[in-house]
């Protein structure tokens, strides 16, 4: 269903204003010649795809970057032309991304093998692709080992170009180990140059996130990637940034309950005296987990926080509304400003990349802009 179809109460209010800005700060931190990948995975980390992919191709941004090769895919037929990189590719989705000029981060000498000869079969002209060393991170990358063959294969790969060399830093958030990011960022300096020495063409360098932007920006090298700062949430300097992404709903019904009543699944909620509650049209499928329940979260109703009472349901939540004079149709932010998503994240005792991830297709996300 298209996003303006969507007539469930709940919805996500996305602030391109606010994006662009967060995008600005983050710029503000590099030497200007320093290219951007900003990160558009899993539905832009909930805020939507095209929609964001859009604003950032306004923005000149270099490169997107999603996880797989569906999600390019998607960009690609909603109109977005420039670069796209997909981090997770593997052998199944090569000819989707040869099809589509999406250029894949090599993780492997598997993957590498596969890829030269599914774009040797697919044309004459030379790929771009993206290697990935494991410096430390223990995902997806190549090892020390692994180089030597590495420089082999490209040494005799006619018909791939490799556009950029990565890494990915751990902890670069966590000040008390700096010392193994800076390990992990002298180890890709030593793995990268020794690759690019075996090459006879320039290649692009990038191992910062977005804390690593913020922290350590003198290792910038040619190119960053910018993920879930660019959305308004950050661990180094959460005030620096504007919030992005705001979640609302709606009172459905207003109910006066007696003392020693009980609210919801499993009669957890009690009235300990004389209530008013208000049923929100949220439950655990719009992301708004069960955990939350029973007083756990509070959302804000006309300026005042309102404890959950009971359990969530999968479409409703009960909240105790008796210190306001809320009214049926009232606006309840769930987070935005003042209970931001870092209050939801810590009742959850999750990350608040959990929470932007997990909010629900089916809440509709309104794009707000305004011209400057």
């Amino acid at each position: 269903m298209h996003e303006s179809q969507k007539t469930h109460s709940c919805r996500l209010e996305v602030n391109l204003n606010a994006l662009i800005f967060n995008l600005n700060y983050y710029k503000s931190k590099l030497p200007k010649q320093t290219k951007l990948i900003v990160m558009v995975k899993a539905y832009s980390y909930g805020s939507g795809d095209v929609e964001i992919a859009k604003v950032l191709q306004a923005q000149n941004v270099d490169y997107l970057g999603v996880a797989y090769a569906d999600e390019g895919v998607a960009l690609r037929e909603k109109g977005i032309s420039m670069p796209i990189i997909v981090m997770n590719s593997n052998p199944m989705d090569y000819e989707n991304l040869l099809k589509y000029k999406l250029e894949p981060e090599i993780y492997s000498l598997e993957t590498l093998r596969h890829f030269i000869e599914t774009s040797a079969q697919f044309s004459a002209e030379r790929q771009s692709i993206h290697l990935k060393l494991d410096t430390g991170m223990h995902r997806l990358g190549f090892m020390d080992e692994d180089l030597p063959k590495l420089l082999l294969y490209l040494k005799h790969a006619q018909n791939v170009q490799v556009a950029s060399i990565f890494s990915h830093l751990a902890v670069s958030d966590e000040p008390a180990q700096d010392e193994f990011t800076h390990s992990q960022i002298e180890l890709f300096n030593t793995w990268s140059k020794l690759i690019i020495n075996e090459l006879n063409y320039p290649v692009l360098r990038h191992i910062l996130n977005s804390s690593g932007i913020e922290r350590l920006p003198e290792f910038a090298f040619d190119m960053v990637r910018l993920g879930l700062g660019i959305y308004g949430v950050n661990v180094t300097n959460s005030t620096a940034l504007k919030t992005v992404n705001t979640l609302k709903t709606k009172i459905l019904q207003i109910k006066k309950i007696k003392e020693s009543e009980t609210i919801g699944y499993c009669r957890n909620g009690k009235a300990g005296k004389n209530t008013t509650i208000a049923i929100l049209a949220l439950g655990y499928a719009d992301g708004f987990l069960r955990k939350l329940g029973n007083g756990a979260y509070k959302v804000l109703i006309n300026g005042k926080l309102c404890p959950t009472i009971g359990n969530i349901s999968m479409d409703m939540t009960a909240i105790d509304i008796s210190q306001t004079n809320a009214k049926a149709g009232d606006e309840v932010i769930v987070f935005g400003n003042q209970n931001t998503v870092f209050d939801l994240a810590d009742s959850l005792q999750t990350i608040t990349y959990e929470v932007f991830t997990n909010i629900s297709a089916r809440v509709k996300r309104v794009y707000l802009w305004e011209k400057e």
